[in-house]
């Protein structure tokens, strides 16, 4: 990820509820945290202390959600899903015969998918890297992480209009 720049595709709907939450988990989640990390603390030994370990834990975790959200927020682009042309892209509704099986998904981040009942792939997916470009009517295939080959034929390319 050095050199690749990634830009998201957010409706405002999405951007104005991961700002939100980004608001609320650095202000108030922060100082949630904080208090129970003291708590937790005055408690005694830190070394067999459990709700002190699980606090901080929990801290770690909040602070990689808010690193994310800011990355994501950073680099969105916020609006309309682009029109389909017909092409697979992030932000496209995609029907697709996958492994024989029809399937259709949604393909960009799933945060924006976060309110659909679409199933929702990453573009850097290994079928999303796969699609990404490819026209309706074309096929190709893509390797799972266990090596298996599997064929993918696109059958339809829709604009994403938030359901």
């Amino acid at each position: 990820m050095a050199d690749e720049k990634t830009v998201t595709f957010l409706t405002q709907e999405a951007y104005d509820r991961l700002a939100a939450e980004l608001e609320e988990i650095s202000t108030v989640g922060r100082v949630e945290i904080a208090k129970k990390i003291e708590a937790a603390r005055e408690e005694g030994d830190l070394k067999e202390n459990g709700g002190y370990h699980a606090a901080k834990d929990e801290q770690g975790k909040q602070e990689a959600r808010i690193r994310q959200l800011e990355a994501l927020l950073k680099s969105a682009t916020v609006g309309e899903a682009p029109a389909s042309r017909g092409v697979v892209e992030p932000g496209t509704v995609v029907t697709a015969l996958i492994a024989g099986d029809e399937e259709v998904f949604l393909l960009g981040s799933r945060e924006i998918g976060a309110n659909s009942s679409l199933d929702v792939y990453s573009e850097a997916s290994p079928l999303g890297t796969a699609i990404m470009g490819l026209k309706e009517g074309e096929e190709t295939a893509f390797e799972t992480p266990n090596g298996k080959k599997i064929a993918v034929s696109v059958v339809k390319v829709e604009t994403y209009t938030g359901q």
